[in-house]
């Protein structure tokens, strides 16, 4: 039996479906009839075979059944046919009213060929749609100099319409939860739930009033089940798959940055509660939690985005969010060679590294890109190889099928029952592992890392927070000294020494380019000193007229201190070339 989400409560509105049937809105007994085609709002775009210049829709689709759909299915038909119609240089020649009249005789062409019967008005619905279409996809229509002048007034249009959209949306939202059934609605796939959601929308916008066009009504329904089934306003911009930060500061300011570069978008969210609520929504996922008692949390996405949120009191202005998104497709040594992060030698000694089982810190400031160079370097780990993970928020995309992912707990409400991650260490060293990765190294479990690192667990690899090879090493002698075990500073260097072999260091630049600008080895001890020396070393050239610096990563073309490592796996030659070329 198919569920309906709505028909929960008497709404007073009610719809007859073909066959008698009805949808499920109001009860049976309602007195008010349906509503008229005329004012029939869209459901979702129907997805059809892509059509032939000339040619018809395949005949044996069934004939949607509310004129709704149909004004839908036009839309759908004018847009697989808008590009073989219009050229970007017909538009800049060409007025929008000669455009729009186009538009309305190849609506009414397509109609008549396919069989749909059109209103003036949808035939009108469907031209503007179009219209909006052949700007957004194909280009501008007029001369550049109109264009010009009226970017301003397209842009405080785009704001009014975003506001009226979002007022509609506060005000149908209260309207839409009285008429649903959360159970139902829960167990319908979101497209099902959509198409009944669009027409119960259509008909409180009649009844209330409110004049939206076919698109805005689209984005309507969007946003009402984004704020149902995802993180509201968020959905948009973890959709974009351009987007690699989204920083929230209060209700009403949100960035985001793209290409390196930071943008203030126009996404806002009701009120601080609202945005409270969203936060929640994504801390409850991972099983903790946010609130004045514990104000500051870390989780992570069901994509593996890493997330951190702090609330009021802390966050004064109302709740800050931090989400760090990851890309679908995972980086691989060979795409940062693409984007000009390393060179094709020094990608070639970092792959030998890999394979060569080398213990590897790779250190860098906030986003600099520690954790995407941590996923290249682990695809060189041995299928075969045990690894486990240890992080605070599990973000880390290994490709192997032999992985442990560990993750840290923070105290309950009693606070009791956190394991932070020096009690993961020190358990990972019972696990069997072949290689044990910490996220980020922040702490006392340092000592427990290097200990690791030089007690048969070779090629484990972490990553800190520093702005050069020579200052992660202090930070690693810090960070040891936090664990309160009061060691000589010379115990603790010569740990340091004995278990490191390799730092790779990468820097966010001011272009937004994120670059490999140091890779440093570890050699030994001179007396009290950590002795290290550079394999690789960026040098900055210029700028081009783009904006985008230039430099060259250039070999210093000593003889690596891991040689010996490299023969013991029949790679010495291949490390010897890439050094020299």
């Amino acid at each position: 039996m198919k569920h309906q989400a709505f028909g929960k409560r008497k709404t007073g509105l009610k719809r007859s479906l073909a066959g008698g049937q009805t949808s499920g809105f109001g009860r049976s007994g309602s007195t008010h009839s349906s509503t008229s085609p005329d004012q029939a709002t869209a459901v979702p775009v129907v997805e059809l075979a892509s059509v032939a210049a000339n040619d018809h829709i395949a005949g044996n689709l069934e004939p949607p059944a509310s004129s709704g759909s149909i004004v839908d299915r036009a839309a759908s038909l004018g847009e697989q046919v808008l590009s073989k119609c219009f050229t970007p240089d017909e538009l800049r020649m060409s007025a929008k009213s000669e455009v729009t009249k186009k538009l309305l005789a190849l609506v009414s062409d397509l109609a008549e060929a396919d069989g749909l019967e059109l209103s003036d008005k949808e035939k009108t619905d469907v031209a503007t749609f179009l219209l909006n279409e052949v700007e957004t996809t194909i280009g501008p229509i007029g001369d550049s100099e109109t264009n010009n002048l009226a970017s301003d007034e397209k842009a405080a249009a785009k704001q009014d319409k975003h506001a009226a959209l979002f007022d509609a949306k506060t005000h149908i939202q209260a309207l839409l939860m009285e008429h649903i059934d959360p159970m139902a609605a829960a167990e319908l796939p979101r497209p099902e739930l959509a198409e009944q959601v669009g027409e119960v929308v259509g008909e409180l916008l009649v009844q209330e009033k409110i004049n939206l066009n076919l698109r805005e009504q689209k984005d309507l329904v969007t946003l009402l089940l984004d704020d149902m089934l995802g993180l509201g306003p968020l959905e948009p911009l973890l959709a974009d798959e351009t987007i690699s930060d989204i920083m929230i500061n209060g209700p009403q300011m949100v960035y985001v940055e793209k290409k390196g570069k930071l943008t203030l978008t126009d996404v806002k969210f009701r009120d601080n509660q609202h945005l409270m609520n969203i936060a929640q929504r994504i801390v409850t996922a991972v099983g903790r939690r946010v609130d004045e008692s514990s104000p500051i949390c870390d989780a992570r996405l069901a994509d593996g985005s890493r997330v951190n949120v702090i609330a009021p009191p802390l966050a004064i202005d109302g709740a800050s969010i931090s989400i760090r998104k990851f890309t679908k497709d995972k980086i691989t040594l060979d795409k940062m060679l693409d984007f000009g992060s390393i060179s094709p030698p020094l990608a070639k000694v970092l792959k030998i590294a890999g394979a060569c089982r080398l213990n590897i810190l790779i250190s860098g400031g906030t986003g600099s890109g520690k954790t995407t160079m941590l996923n290249a370097l682990s695809r060189m780990i041995d299928q075969g190889e045990r690894v486990v993970t240890i992080e605070d928020a599990a973000e880390l995309q290994l490709q192997q099928p032999h992985v442990v992912r560990l993750e840290t707990r923070p105290a309950n409400l009693e606070g009791s029952g956190e394991i932070d991650m020096r009690d993961l260490v020190k358990n990972a060293l019972r696990m069997r592992p072949d290689r044990i990765i910490l996220g980020e190294i922040r702490g006392g479990e340092a000592i427990d890392m290097l200990q690791a690192m030089n007690t048969g667990h070779d090629g484990s690899m972490g990553t800190i927070h520093a702005n050069r090879p020579r200052e992660a090493l202090t930070r690693l002698e810090n960070m040891v000294n936090m664990a309160g075990l009061n060691l000589p500073p010379k115990a603790i260097r010569e740990q340091i020494s004995a278990s490191l072999d390799l730092i790779v260091q990468v820097q966010r630049m001011r272009d937004g380019g994120r670059r490999t600008t140091h890779v440093t080895e570890v050699v030994g001890m001179e007396g009290d000193v950590i002795t290290t020396q550079d394999l690789f070393k960026y040098e900055f050239t210029g700028e081009d007229e783009g904006g985008q610096l230039l430099g060259s990563f250039n070999s210093t073309g000593v003889r690596p201190h891991f040689l010996t490592n490299a023969e013991y796996f029949g790679l010495e030659r291949a490390l010897m070339d890439a050094m020299n070329a």
